[in-house]
């Protein structure tokens, strides 16, 4: 009897974590903002991991979050999702002023790259290895000159986390499944 109502349990849990996914797989949306295109972008997320993109997010002025358990404000393992104009011409020009921002305000940190296997845009990666023994692991992305757009994914997490490998892979499964498309169902922007 207990078997049964742990099955029962593991059902409605898994059916409650489903239906805090769109049916259209959308995480995040921007409106269309001069020249910029009403964007949306699709992304899996790994089981045991919640999706947010309006009151966390919001509050603390990303696009998009995911985190396991409670949302606590700790940002140690939470991915994090940024979209923002094109600013540098090339990715590797975004990639390399990200990394020369993070030595500028870590001089003793060190950086690595490492090769992104995404379908849809290129992306790089870089892990960051701080003085303060928390790591962070940052991916840009870029969906075309088209969208406008970069995005990031990034997640921080404490150099000696055991649980570091595991993160990493639900990490690297949310990137490599992670699309931009163009947003037809967004309203525009008005007095910005």
């Amino acid at each position: 009897m207990r078997r049964a109502g742990l099955v029962l349990a593991s059902c409605l849990f898994t059916a409650v974590v489903q239906a805090g996914t769109p049916a259209d797989n959308v995480l995040a949306r921007g409106a269309r903002d001069g020249a910029t295109p009403a964007w949306a972008i699709v992304a899996d997320t790994p089981i045991g991991w919640t999706r947010d993109c309006c009151t966390y997010a919001r509050a603390i002025g990303v696009d998009a979050v995911l985190y396991q358990g409670e949302w606590n404000g700790n940002p140690q393992r939470v991915m994090v999702l940024n979209v923002s104009p094109r600013k540098l011409p090339t990715l590797a020009a975004e990639v390399q002023a990200d990394r020369k921002r993070y030595l500028q305000h870590d001089p003793a940190g060190k950086v690595s790259g490492f090769v992104v296997r995404q379908r849809a845009m290129p992306c790089e990666a870089t892990v960051y290895q701080g003085s303060d023994h928390v790591d962070d692991v940052v991916v840009f992305c870029d969906p075309g000159q088209a969208s406008g757009v970069r995005l990031s994914w990034s997640m921080a997490f404490d150099d000696a986390d055991p649980s570091r490998r595991a993160l990493l892979d639900d990490f690297m499964q949310v990137v490599v499944a992670t699309r931009w498309t163009r947003d037809a169902t967004a309203p525009p922007m008005h007095g910005i």
